[in-house]
């Protein structure tokens, strides 16, 4: 016998450091940051031309969560882990955005060659400000990093990939019923064609970087390229666009991420995404199956 006795740590740190504690805490520093950025956004920041409350708002937040999660959330946990820490980043991120518009356009292009978008006139660039920070950059950072940097990563590592997947996707849906125009299509349709390809793209790469990218252009793509509500919100594009046909081709005013079109592509998208990932051994099982394992 080994005259080293392993030292374990202490309750209050064995407690802290479960997963499913980690990330409740987590989730609270992220409501934090959200908290103090509205705050700092209302009544410190000097007014900005041309920028609206919201979009100040996110400036302020933007930051604030990415300081929070290096200094803080990256730490928690019995395995602490930064997912913005890759080498890969820039080749991820890149792949990312790629995959996101490319996606998304192809979409369109499936809507128009159905006769259910055309294009009715040109547009201008006058919202493209506004379009870069609020769906895109805003949407992109804080809704990466709560569902994939938190809630899937703690998930995780509690009850193994499977149920992570199924949960995190299950859960971006539902937050989309608060959108105008939602419906329980859309909720549904979101959870399939973004839970599933941006929880696999995080489960192939084990970084934020590639499901920001595919999350950030397919926004933007929809939005301010083709003039397409984005999640429901009345977007301003670089052409005047309209979207017409059945409710299940057109997304029925949730805009085409909410049809059957852009459902059927983003999800086989991921599914492809996923079985790459397994295939490379991306799959984490659950943590009293690991315990097992390891006490065997």
């Amino acid at each position: 016998m080994s005259d080293v006795e392993e030292v374990r740590p202490p309750v209050w740190r064995r407690i802290v450091n479960f997963p499913l504690v980690a990330m409740l805490i987590a989730l609270a520093i992220a409501i934090l940051c959200f908290t103090v950025g509205m705050l700092v956004a209302k009544y410190l920041l000097p007014p900005i031309p041309g920028f609206t409350n919201e979009m100040r708002f996110d400036l302020m937040s933007i930051p604030l969560l990415i300081l929070a999660y290096k200094l803080l959330i990256s730490r928690l946990g019995e395995q602490p882990k930064d997912d913005y820490r890759d080498p890969k980043a820039l080749r991820n991120l890149g792949q990312g955005l790629a995959a996101g518009f490319l996606l998304f356009s192809l979409a369109v292009g499936v809507a128009a060659a159905l006769g259910v978008y055309r294009i009715t006139g040109p547009g201008d660039a006058s919202g493209l400000l506004q379009a870069l920070i609020a769906p895109t950059l805003f949407a992109a950072v804080s809704e990466e990093l709560i569902f994939r940097g938190i809630l899937f990563r703690w998930l995780e590592e509690f009850g193994g990939s499977w149920l992570a997947l199924l949960l995190t996707s299950a859960f971006f849906g539902a937050v989309h019923l608060a959108n105008p125009n939602a419906s329980m299509t859309a909720a549904v349709g979101i959870a399939f064609e973004a839970g599933v390809m941006l929880g696999a793209a995080y489960m192939l790469t084990r970084s934020l970087w590639m499901p920001m990218g595919i999350h950030a252009a397919w926004n933007f793509a929809q939005g301010e390229v083709y003039d397409i509500p984005v999640s429901g919100n009345p977007v301003h594009g670089l052409v005047k666009a309209k979207l017409s046909g059945p409710p299940l081709l057109t997304g029925n005013g949730f805009g085409l991420e909410a049809s059957v079109i852009a459902i059927m592509l983003a999800t086989g998208f991921g599914l492809w995404l996923l079985a790459l990932a397994v295939r490379r051994g991306q799959v984490m099982q659950p943590w009293w199956v690991r315990r097992r394992r390891a006490a065997s």
